[in-house]
């Protein structure tokens, strides 16, 4: 079984950067891909990034390429996004994922653990 816990969430102005952090545990992750994703109230889950397990291929999604950066160091069991030039319409609650393969991939069906999620929330 495989725990995911994500941190590094809060309050900042737009314009401004966060860098969220995704632990691992329970099980060895540097096989698999993973991903993020986040989800603003009323909306359905919406996919962000995703990184290869070698961490040599990445996926972004359109509303977030040159400002958001995936990565991981599977040495510590962590996979990061750090978000920069953050807008109001970035704020939601942000989920980290394994996915059950070693590519990246978009498809949250694709994605078999989840952690709990951390706020982010971009005032204008």
């Amino acid at each position: 079984q495989v725990q995911l816990v994500e941190s590094g969430g809060g309050l900042v102005q737009a314009g401004g950067s966060l860098r969220l952090s995704c632990a691992a545990s329970g099980r060895t992750f540097s096989r698999y891909a993973m991903g993020w994703f986040r989800q603003a109230p009323g909306k359905e889950r919406e996919f962000i990034a995703s990184i290869s397990w070698s961490g040599g291929s990445t996926a972004y999604a359109d509303s977030v390429k040159g400002r958001f950066t995936i990565s991981r160091d599977n040495a510590k069991n962590t996979v990061y996004l750090q978000m920069n030039s953050l807008k109001p319409e970035d704020t939601a609650v942000y989920y980290c994922a394994r996915r059950n393969t070693v590519l990246a991939g978009r498809e949250p069906e694709q994605y078999d653990y989840w952690g709990q999620g951390t706020q982010v929330t971009v005032s204008s």
